[in-house]
This record gives C-alpha cells, sequence and structure tokens, in this order.
C-alpha cells in the first residue's frame, strides 16, 4: 500500500496493523506512474493529483482513498473504468469545515484581520473597522450536505434567517432544519451573507459568476470554504471593485496557491490558505476514516463512502443483501440463456421493493455484474457495471411498482439481445429462501444455484424422458427437475438442476431429439 501525502500517525496505525505500507510523499507524475505498479493500494489527501495515467499504470489497484472529502484531485472516472472505488471520509472534517466557515463569516462581519493588522502597526483607527450585526441577517446557503446543515444549526443558534438552495433537498426536510428552501436565484437575490458549500462538478463551476453578482444586494457579503472554482473568481474581483460586495472571506482558490490572485491585494479580501480542515481533531477523524475502509476492503466489506458506487443508507443494508444475492444469479441465469448481442436490461421492482426508491439503483448494477461478467474479458464490479454497460450501449431501465403478482416482493428482468428476449423473475421469502418464480412467463420455483439445463419443448409424452436418458446415459445425475405449461399440448417449459457440468456433445444430443425446440446449459 502506497501513502502519498503525509497521514495522521493513528491512520497509519490502522493501515500498517494489516498491510505493508510505503509512506513516500511530494511524488511527482511521471514517478507515481513508474511505482504504482506494485501497490494494491493508494491513500491520499490533497496534494497528489491522481490522474488517469496513474490509474492506467496501477495494475494492481483496487481502492484510492482520499483522507478528506473532495476528490478532485482524483480522476473518478478513470478509476470507475477500472472498477477502482474511491472512497473519502466525509464525515471527519464536518465540523472543522464548519466552524472555520463561521470563523470567517464573523471576522468578515467585524474585520477582524485587517483591525488586528492595523494595531500591529500601532495605529488605532477604530472608525475605519466598522462592522455589521449577523443578528437578524439572512445567511444563503448554497448546497444543505452536512457541512452545510451544520451550518443553518449554528446560524439559526445566532437569530440570523437561513435560506438556501439545494437541487436533492424537500423543502419539509429543509424546513426541519430550520431553513428555507429556494431557487438559487431566490436565495442570492434576499441573503445579506452567502456562503457555498457544494462539490466541484461540471454544473458547478463558476456557479456564482458574473450574472448572479448582478443579482445580488448591493453590500452582500461572500464566503468559500469549499472548493475552489465555484466562484468565479474574476468576476468577484469585479463586484468587489465595484462596490456590489463588501467583502469576500476565501478559504479555497481556483490555483492554489493563489500567490498571483489580484484578490490577495483587496482590502475587503480575508483569506486563509486552505485550511478548512486543517484542525488535529479533523486530520485524525479522516485519516481512521479512510484507513477502515482500505483495511475493510481486504476484508470482504463494502465501503462505506464510495463515491462511485450507489450508497446504500445503512437502515437498508441488511433487508437489501438477500436481493443482491438474487439480482446477481438472476443477471448471471439470464445471460446464459439468449444468444446475440446484449442490447437493453428492464428490470421492475414490485411489492415492498418499491420504497426502496432510488436504492434500487445498487440492485441494478449488481444485476449488471451478473449479466456481463460471463461475458467480458474485462473484470465487472458494482463500480464499472454501469459505465461499462453504457460504453457498449445497452440501455437500462428501472421501474417501481406495487405490483407483485401475489408475492411480497418480486424482482423481474427483461433481457433483449439483437436475435431474442427472455425474462425472469425471483423472490426472496427469507434470507435462506431466494427463488427465482418465473422463466419467460412460465412459474416456476427454482433454487438459483448449481448447474441447471433449461429446455423448451412440445408438451407431449416421451419428450422429457427422451433427455433424462440421454443423461443417465452421459452418468449426470439429476438432482431435481421442474416443468410448466401454458396450455397442454403446445410449448411447455422444463428446468433440470443436475449434479454437474454437461459437456457441449450432451447438450448437442438433447437439442437434437424430436419435439426439443431449445435446450441451454448454465451454471449459476
Amino acid at each position: 500500500m502506497l501513502v502519498s501525502d503525509p497521514l495522521a500517525d493513528e491512520g497509519l496505525s490502522i493501515l500498517r496493523e494489516h498491510c505493508d505500507v510505503d509512506v513516500r510523499t511530494d511524488l511527482p507524475e511521471d514517478e507515481l506512474v513508474r511505482i504504482i505498479g506494485d501497490y494494491d493500494a493508494l491513500v491520499v489527501r490533497s496534494g497528489t493529483t491522481v490522474t488517469a495515467r496513474i490509474i492506467d499504470a496501477g495494475k494492481r489497484l483496487k481502492i484510492i482513498g482520499r483522507a478528506g472529502v473532495g476528490v478532485d484531485n482524483i480522476d473518478v472516472e478513470a478509476a470507475t473504468r477500472r472498477g477502482i472505488p474511491v472512497v473519502n471520509s466525509p464525515e471527519g472534517n464536518t465540523l472543522a469545515a464548519t466552524e472555520h466557515t463561521m470563523a470567517m463569516m464573523l471576522a468578515l462581519a467585524r474585520n477582524i484581520p485587517q483591525a488586528d493588522a492595523s494595531l500591529k502597526q500601532k495605529q488605532w483607527k477604530r472608525s475605519k473597522f466598522m462592522g455589521v450585526e449577523l443578528n437578524g441577517k439572512t445567511l444563503g446557503i448554497v448546497g444543505l450536505g452536512r457541512i452545510g446543515r451544520e451550518i443553518a444549526k449554528r446560524a439559526n443558534a445566532m437569530d440570523m434567517r437561513c435560506i438556501a438552495y439545494d437541487p436533492f433537498l424537500t423543502k419539509e426536510r429543509a424546513a426541519q432544519m430550520g431553513v428555507e428552501l429556494m431557487a438559487l436565484d431566490d436565495v442570492l437575490r434576499e441573503a445579506d451573507v452567502i456562503t457555498v458549500h457544494t462539490p466541484l462538478t461540471p454544473e458547478t463551476t463558476h456557479l456564482i459568476n458574473d450574472a448572479k453578482f448582478a443579482i445580488m444586494k448591493k453590500g452582500v457579503r461572500v464566503i468559500n470554504c469549499a472548493r475552489g472554482g465555484i466562484i468565479d473568481e474574476k468576476a468577484l474581483y469585479s463586484a468587489l471593485k465595484a462596490g456590489k460586495v463588501a467583502g469576500a472571506a476565501l478559504d479555497v482558490f481556483e490555483d492554489e496557491p493563489p500567490l498571483k490572485s489580484p484578490l490577495l491585494d483587496l482590502e475587503n479580501v480575508i483569506v486563509t490558505p486552505h485550511l478548512g480542515a486543517s484542525t488535529v481533531e479533523a486530520q485524525l477523524n479522516v485519516a481512521v476514516s479512510v484507513a477502515n475502509q482500505v483495511v475493510g476492503l481486504f476484508r470482504g466489506e463494502q465501503p462505506k463512502y464510495a463515491v462511485n458506487a450507489p450508497m446504500v443508507p445503512a437502515e437498508y443494508a441488511e433487508r437489501m443483501e438477500p436481493f443482491a444475492v438474487l439480482t446477481e444469479k438472476m443477471g448471471r441465469f439470464l445471460i446464459q440463456l439468449v444468444e446475440g448481442r446484449l442490447e437493453s436490461l428492464e428490470i421492475t421492482y414490485g411489492g415492498e421493493l418499491s420504497s426502496l426508491g432510488p436504492n434500487t439503483r445498487f440492485l441494478t448494477r449488481i444485476a449488471l455484474k451478473g449479466l456481463m461478467d460471463p461475458i467480458l474479458q474485462v473484470p465487472v464490479n458494482i463500480i464499472n457495471a454501469e459505465v461499462i454497460a453504457k460504453e457498449r450501449g445497452i440501455m437500462i431501465r428501472e421501474t417501481l411498482t406495487d405490483d407483485a403478482a401475489g408475492f411480497r416482493n418480486l424482482i423481474t428482468i427483461r433481457v433483449k439481445t439483437d436475435r431474442m428476449e427472455e425474462t425472469t423473475a425471483g423472490t426472496v421469502f427469507t434470507r435462506d429462501r431466494i427463488r427465482i418464480v418465473s422463466i419467460g412467463g412460465y412459474t416456476m420455483d427454482m433454487i438459483p444455484e448449481g448447474f441447471v439445463i433449461v429446455s423448451r419443448h412440445l408438451d407431449k409424452p416421451g419428450v422429457i424422458g427422451r433427455a433424462s436418458t440421454i443423461l443417465g446415459e452421459a452418468k449426470i445425475n439429476i438432482a431435481g427437475m421442474q416443468v410448466g405449461r401454458i396450455k397442454q399440448g403446445e410449448e411447455a417449459i422444463m428446468v433440470l438442476n443436475v449434479d454437474s457440468e454437461v459437456p457441449p456433445p450432451v447438450m448437442d444430443e438433447i437439442r437434437e431429439k424430436v419435439g426439443i425446440f431449445t435446450a441451454k446449459f448454465a451454471k449459476i
């Protein structure tokens, strides 16, 4: 394991208990590319930029850990294509970043850094540093994640009015936090103080720009302790020079260190060198969090904060586990029943499963893994399954419905290729009783494991017996049999559970018998 940035001793101790750890900091990209192939894991903070070159050279990499919140120094897309989980530690520095934001807000309101510098120059200019009270002012919070929520809690205690923009939160949930949820432009128009707390993405880059400054109140104060680039610094400089913005407090910058930024020359700008997470407690917390996730992955545990995998809330994890087993087995089974190039996957979650809402995305990725892993040479896992599917033009559709065909829960998977389509449905009765209950519309009660022959045949005497005779002559034991039909005398289905693999010549012989339309062998 390679640790390429300074990490708290507590985190290193956890890693060293389970792994061989090399700590090598300040490595240039070329050197990282040269050595990364020897490591199974890479742990960084913000100092190392983990590029696609580094990731592609890391042939053994199984996890990349970021001791902190932001992962914009990691090419997450490249890691996802390789199926490498990227984990962070979002809770570890929440309070540190919250308190730093509050400190910047108070310092901005009362001109504390400027007054301190003046007095240390032996000047006594009280009138020059007239401030404003925050009591009764409106605080606009852009992004109500963990940090935004903690800031709202403290601002409410200071009798500030809290308004916020967050496209992923309901008005009802915001109201429970004492926050009024609004459109972004409405927040910017009404706020006396604006603080941003979103991740840096293509959608949030320069989210606050010339057009947004134009609609703000004259005399507004702006704070960024989140990520550099959310605020367009050129636009901010213009707004400060024009007097539209009374002051700004910045802990992060588009280019760091920002030694050539003209913002450093303005008296009404307070700056700190990316100190939001720089507390003893935060550095210990993020190091321990990421170390535990890295070690846990090698013990077979799912990382708690994988940024490139669907997150399953803790309250759903145990409930979803048997459904994950079912969907992977259904996918693996289905892909062996069809022929041709896979074009689409339709998966329907019925009954109680419909209450999972967006958490079904986790199960859909598991189903994709089951579908694609047997037919692709590249490893497929929950991290890269959706990316690989989209790269291959496979359409994915999820449906939630209360209808479960009489079962408490029902998962129905339909796959379509350029030559045919097939459908199967499954349910979980208990954790130990997982069943496929339908194949192609025929009712079943099939345990999805082991070796299986699925045939479609003419519903007439002797057809099933001929297939059984062939297996007997090949010394292949039949462990179980199920048959199903929709109408007497027409097409029927047979599912045989056998104790061993069936050689292709034996399957060919079964297919050649009169009355058998198709016969497929599957390993689940």
